[in-house]
């Protein structure tokens, strides 16, 4: 078993200790820090991004257009044999089908449109992934190329390219920054508290320690929660900001081209993105004005494009949010400490590494340099992982079981401390911050 693996075993949440807080510990502002689970204690990286780059070796920072444009043609190879195939169940299947009838044929013809929405949301996803490769220059040497790939693939899934594009730069940049990260920005305590209260006022007994519930953690509370960010996340995200800065006024979206997201040098391309989103609706009308109306518009795109907003959600969510992942403050965060602050995951056996081009598992080596393609990620990874021992972090646990974990384990981080991890609704942390023991200025170390 790898370091990495190691590093995610959990342990029964009954599980409790209280540890007195080192003084070099500046993630907690009380005196004691309450922890759950057998996790080590961290030590903030010290490579330079330098070190980080000359690890990983020089032919993976190749790009080829011809390569990538390869997996285009593959993706949209795929979604034209699904959308024939799924041309055959009507008429096939149904009360009056031809080839299955009554309620069985009914029954045949909804299982049959439930196998092509799983099948086309995973194809969807994986053009959606390519068009974010583009948005980062690595579909080719090419900015031209890039730009006009990245707007066509991105519009086809509906969303507004440049002003995501210019976005998730951001985020890239400031990629675990409490205060500069642009998604899936922690909620501090305070933010917690007033947007759901100072308790429930419920007390709890876990080993031996009487406990107070901060917020409401019941399983049908996760379950609603979760139900909406995975349908609701993505278009929220777009739309009204969801899950990104706090500071940034009401209403700000991604289709405005004044919003604060942007600068007024962006404003041609904002106006671009939603022009390709209006043509994409207008190609969507033509369709189901040839095949059917709405309701075919409806079967082959938009119940696969409401897979993509779940699959998008589900996949960025589990990348940045986990127990075992720091967010910093100005006075620790440097731009290879925010790379690092990601997960590597595997997405249901084949659909991540094959149709979803790796996005899970190979994410850290994306944040640490980006424009290295999807195709040498791979070997990318593999040398990081050599290279940054312990502060590579992966997982081989199931994502759907990352999911409930990180929702309700990952609730909010404390409003003090240069480096913070997330606590559970009874205040407990993960992870204690150790921080490296500098040698004497005079040459002799002291202990």
């Amino acid at each position: 078993m790898s370091a990495a693996s190691t590093l995610r075993q959990r342990v029964p949440v009954d599980k409790v200790k209280s540890v007195a807080a080192p003084a070099s510990d500046s993630s907690d502002s009380g005196d004691e820090l309450l922890t759950y689970g057998d996790f080590p204690p961290f030590t903030p990286p010290s490579f330079t991004i330098k070190e980080i780059l000359g690890a990983i070796p020089a032919h993976c920072f190749e790009r080829s257009a011809l390569r990538s444009g390869a997996y285009v043609v593959g993706d949209f190879t795929m979604v034209a044999a699904l959308m024939y195939a799924a041309s055959f169940i009507e008429p096939a299947l149904g009360f009056q089908g031809q080839v299955l009838d009554g309620y069985a044929g009914l029954a045949a013809k909804w299982a049959a449109w439930s196998t092509y929405w799983v099948l086309a949301g995973f194809v969807y996803t994986g053009i959606w992934i390519i068009a974010h490769e583009c948005g980062h220059q690595a579909f080719s040497t090419s900015k031209t190329i890039n730009n006009t790939m990245g707007l066509i693939l991105h519009s086809f899934v509906l969303v507004p390219y440049h002003s995501w594009r210019i976005s998730h730069g951001k985020h890239h940049a400031a990629t675990g920054h409490m205060t500069r990260d642009e998604v899936f920005v922690p909620a501090t305590r305070s933010e917690k508290c007033a947007n759901e209260g100072k308790g429930t006022g419920r007390k709890v007994m876990i080993g031996g320690m009487e406990l107070e519930e901060l917020f409401d953690d019941s399983p049908l509370y996760r379950l609603y929660g979760l139900f909406v960010q995975q349908l609701f996340g993505w278009p929220a995200y777009l739309f009204n900001n969801a899950s990104g800065q706090a500071w940034y006024p009401k209403g700000t979206n991604h289709f405005d081209p004044n919003s604060l997201i942007f600068d007024a040098r962006h404003r041609q391309q904002i106006l671009i993105s939603d022009a390709a989103l209006l043509t994409m609706g207008a190609l969507l009308t033509a369709f189901g004005h040839y095949a059917g109306g709405l309701s075919a518009v409806g079967k082959y795109y938009f119940v696969p494009y409401l897979m993509v907003n779940h699959w998008l959600v589900f996949i960025t969510y589990l990348q940045h949010t986990d127990p075992m992942l720091p967010h910093y403050r100005a006075g620790e965060w440097n731009f290879q400490r925010g790379a690092l602050c990601t997960i590597d995951r595997n997405l249901m056996g084949p659909v991540g590494p094959y149709l979803m081009h790796g996005i899970t598992e190979t994410h850290v080596s994306h944040h640490i340099c980006s424009k290295i393609p999807h195709y040498h990620a791979w070997e990318a990874t593999e040398a990081l992982k050599e290279f940054l021992g312990e502060h590579y972090v992966s997982t081989d646990e199931n994502m759907w079981v990352s999911l409930w974990k990180s929702y309700r384990q990952c609730r909010f981080v404390e409003d003090e401390g240069e480096v913070v991890f997330y606590k559970d609704q009874y205040g407990r942390t993960s992870r204690q911050v150790v921080y490296e023991s500098l040698p004497s200025d005079s040459g002799v170390d002291v202990n």
